[in-house]
């Protein structure tokens, strides 16, 4: 895929797991721009993207499932890029229980590592 059709892929997650957690476009609508607001439901937003993309087993996140999701899905220009963000993000979320805190960390963590590379619906 391209990093356009990687976009309108996720605008569809988006649909669904806008409503589910109480969000507004307001509110998550630059989360790929780095502004990360620090409230429960835009955690639990993230997770529900990380969760409805199968990145998250068990209700915790899977540093193997995001490289697969990478490689499934991410145009070749990034694939290095973005598992280098995971492999370094892979255990952010082991400090949270909650995996809403873990999955709004990561994602942070990912794109403080590498803005550029940074893909999010």
């Amino acid at each position: 895929m391209t990093r356009q059709q990687l976009k309108n892929s996720g605008k569809l997650i988006k649909k669904s797991c806008i409503p589910k957690n109480d969000v507004t476009e307001e509110q998550v609508g630059k989360i790929e721009q780095g502004k990360f607001l620090e409230e429960r439901n835009v955690m639990c937003y993230i997770a529900c993207i990380y969760s409805m993309t199968q990145v998250i087993k068990n209700n915790k996140l899977s540093y193997e499932a995001v490289i697969k999701q990478v490689d499934l899905m991410f145009p070749p220009d990034m694939k290095d890029a973005v598992k280098a963000a995971a492999e370094k993000c892979k255990d952010v979320g082991k400090k949270y229980k909650d995996v809403c805190e873990a999955s709004y960390w990561t994602a942070k963590c990912m794109y403080d590592h590498d803005p550029k590379n940074f893909v999010f619906p």
